[in-house]
């Protein structure tokens, strides 16, 4: 954008597909405009707008292409105040992930900024998420190998669990990283924190703590928290959810863990290795129900070696309470199932924190779930307003929303038109041994209209997993069927989450499955489960050698 030109968004109302965008773009365009792109979702367009373009021609140009235009907003382009006077280029509200990599981004740009937050400092991943959670997993794998040998001749033996000690040394560890990683952040970088909850009052005006602040440009990073579903009874009988969990003193003896995804796999495996009697419910059908059904085989087949009872299919009916006891009635199978429990936990999800955002003052749109609604570029309904992060409703990963984040500032301040681009996005399941993807799943790339062909290679194919005497795991492969290109992976094993990388490469840069095969891979690796698993593509791996080509 330059200074014969400014942003504009035209509301538009009678869009109802893409072809509909495709329409309204395409009449602005001719009508002068530049740059144009539609959402009918947020019923609203925006373009470029040279200086003395006419507006009713505009106007003229979208109604005679059979839409309603509404109001039209224009931003002038303009260098940033000096520091010190007036409000901020760019206000956030949130002060974690995908705040401080906007605030980063921004500072890096010379432009104002400032973080509006009302509890603590780091948001999800540092304070009650990534860290804590895995420093647990890691002490609890740690307890389970102690008191599980698997070589022959080697005698360990794990004693007893003090949970309250473990609790603090991990809160040491996220006190001195959210100190490092964020707090000393902000004066290194120079942009202001403001404590207090932040609300819109109008589309250009947020109020945090009593003050009225009208900033250049508004992030909304206010993250997610946990959600539970409305089972009877739950409530009353009360539950832990995936942060209070982490502040347990001592081991349940008996833990229900309801939903069955990532967050409930990995705390409920947690309890499982430190003592606890260990059940999982979940609605769907299998256990990480969005993951490849080899890697739910895989987790379950673990989990149940462990101890763990698992209900899929788990239809909770109840929750009740009796003294100490949490009692869960369920239908599985057409069968009646009562779980009791000393604790129960519910990982059914995370929700998008919008409440009390004053987003309706803002005109800024929500979706059924509460997450903020943004085009590709980040950008919200109101064009001075945009969103990052959990908040959004994106895949909720501390590397998505820093990625976002830094993205959104860069649109909002510097004008920059990225989209957000996800492809080959890895995930991870942090239990033991941990399960990691990237991609499609098969289930996902034949939705999308792929012809697929897949690879699936057991554990027992994988050298590394043979010496660890560890052959839980499992490693799939989906390629489309013409081509041959690498679509997604799937990899339970030791040290999946770091295998899972050459994955995300492979994707992101279209290699196919034979020339992923024709890459080196280290022999006694665990990665080298990707180089067997696109070879059985054309053929039987267990005819080969080592190392075999």
């Amino acid at each position: 954008m330059t200074g014969t030109t400014r942003r504009a968004t035209l509301e538009v109302a009678g869009m109802t597909c893409t072809d509909c965008e495709h329409h309204v773009a395409a009449a602005l365009e001719r009508a002068g405009a530049g740059q144009a792109s539609a959402d009918f979702r947020l019923g609203v367009a925006r373009f470029a707008l040279p200086w003395g373009v006419d507006e009713a021609g505009l106007r003229a140009a979208v109604s005679q292409a059979g839409y309603a235009p509404g109001t039209l907003r224009t931003e002038s382009p303009g260098a940033p105040a000096a520091p010190g006077t007036g409000d901020y280029d760019l206000l956030v509200l949130g002060a974690g992930s995908a705040a401080f990599a906007a605030a980063i981004r921004g500072r890096d740009a010379g432009y104002r900024v400032a973080l509006a937050e009302a509890g603590t400092l780091g948001g999800t991943c540092v304070n009650v998420g990534c860290i804590p959670s895995k420093a647990l997993l890691a002490a609890g794998a740690a307890h389970w190998a102690a008191g599980h040998p698997r070589f022959a001749g080697i005698t360990t033996s794990a004693g007893p669990v003090d949970l309250s000690a473990l609790a603090a040394q991990k809160d040491d560890l996220v006190a001195a990283l959210r100190q490092d990683k964020y707090a000393d952040l902000v004066d290194a970088y120079g942009f202001d924190v403001i404590a207090g909850h932040a609300a819109f009052t109008g589309p250009d005006t947020v109020e945090v703590a009593g003050r009225v602040i009208r900033p250049g440009a508004v992030l909304i990073a206010t993250g997610a928290s946990p959600a539970a579903p409305p089972i009877p009874g739950l409530a009353g009988a009360g539950y832990l959810t995936s942060t209070t969990a982490l502040d347990l003193k001592h081991v349940p003896e008996r833990l229900a863990v309801i939903g069955a995804s990532a967050v409930g796999l990995e705390l409920g495996q947690f309890f499982l290795h430190v003592g606890s009697a260990v059940t999982f419910l979940d609605v769907a059908g299998r256990i990480a129900p969005l993951e490849e059904p080899e890697v739910s085989a895989a987790l379950a087949n673990v989990l149940r070696g462990q101890g763990a009872t698992i209900h899929a299919g788990a239809r909770i009916l109840a929750v009740e309470r009796d003294g100490d006891v949490r009692r869960i009635r369920a239908t599985v199978d057409g069968q009646d199932v009562v779980v009791e429990a000393d604790e129960v936990l519910v990982a059914t999800g995370r929700r998008p924190s919008t409440a009390g955002l004053g987003l309706e003052a803002a005109g800024v749109a929500v979706d059924g779930r509460g997450a903020v609604v943004t085009d590709a570029q980040l950008r919200t309904a109101n064009p001075r307003v945009w969103a990052a992060g959990d908040v959004t409703g994106a895949p909720q990963f501390v590397y998505v929303s820093a990625y976002q984040g830094a993205l959104a500032a860069g649109n909002a301040l510097l004008g920059e038109g990225q989209e957000a681009e996800l492809a080959g996005l890895p995930r991870v399941i942090f239990t033991t041994p941990p399960a990691a993807g990237a991609g499609l799943t098969e289930a996902q790339a034949r939705a999308g209209g792929y012809q697929v062909t897949a690879s699936v290679l057991p554990a027992t194919a994988v050298p590394r997993a043979l010496v660890s005497h560890d052959t839980a795991g499992v490693t799939k492969l989906v390629a489309d069927a013409g081509t041959g290109e690498l679509l997604g992976a799937s990899v339970v094993g030791e040290g999946a989450g770091d295998v899972i990388q050459s994955a995300v490469l492979a994707i992101r840069h279209h290699l196919t499955a034979a020339e992923l095969a024709a890459t080196f891979h280290p022999y006694l690796t665990t990665a080298e489960s990707l180089k067997l698993a696109a070879q059985a593509f054309t053929r039987d791996v267990a005819r080969l050698s080592c190392c075999a080509a």
